[in-house]
């Protein structure tokens, strides 16, 4: 499902998705109040949702979606460089997001990424949660966390690594084990830390000051 106000936008969308087999736009919507609406008719797996939009903006509709049982996947859609809520909207329950300029292919991608369980988290999304600290938008929590101190010193390192940004084979790679074993850390985390994907528990890191925004070069 497509959620934007612009018409243009929307109808570009559906005509890449609805082009391929394996897919296709169940609905669309043009606010967040709408989209709540659609949602609960078509069922979608993945929701593409803009932020801005007039009415209920996209960062609630994000919350309440994610809330509702068997909530879909939400994929947000930004200019990413003027926007300054792809934190909360992470935090609302996101699993990612989509520059609305990025190439088909590359949409495509993440709606499949999304859509099997997995998160859109890239070097950039993690370059902007450490912006959000950086600037003073976000203030970490205490470490004393009971989510934290029920990792293991393994684990703990693994969520680190997964809050900088790093795929499990670069994670396997830098604490000398192998990717079946970073797996494994990774689903004991976020088992542990009551999330559901890396995205989520990247945000938990960040709040809870596990990892501290570093000086651009």
């Amino acid at each position: 499902m497509v959620v934007d106000d612009q018409l243009m936008v929307r109808a570009g969308i559906a005509a890449i998705v609805d082009a391929e087999p394996d897919m296709e736009i169940a609905g669309e919507a043009g606010d967040g109040t709408a989209a709540l609406e659609v949602a609960a008719r078509v069922r979608p797996d993945v929701v593409l949702m803009d932020i801005r939009m007039p009415g209920m903006d996209g960062l609630t509709a994000t919350s309440l979606l994610t809330a509702a049982p068997e909530p879909p996947r939400v994929l947000v859609l930004t200019t990413f460089h003027q926007d300054a809520y792809v934190y909360e909207a992470l935090k609302a329950g996101a699993s990612g997001f989509v520059l609305k300029d990025t190439e088909p292919a590359d949409l495509l991608a993440a709606i499949r990424v999304v859509a099997s369980g997995e998160a859109m988290l890239s070097p950039a999304v993690t370059r902007r949660l450490i912006d959000a600290f950086a600037g003073g938008t976000v203030v970490p929590a205490t470490t004393e966390d009971q989510r934290v101190t029920g990792l293991t010193p393994r684990e703990r390192e693994v969520l680190v690594s997964i809050a900088r940004g790093l795929s499990n084979a670069e994670i396997g790679a830098a604490l000398g084990i192998t990717t079946g074993t970073v797996k494994a850390h990774v689903n004991a985390l976020l088992a542990k830390l009551g999330v559901r994907d890396r995205v989520q528990a990247t945000i938990v890191a960040y709040d809870l000051g596990l990892v501290r925004p570093q000086a651009r070069p």
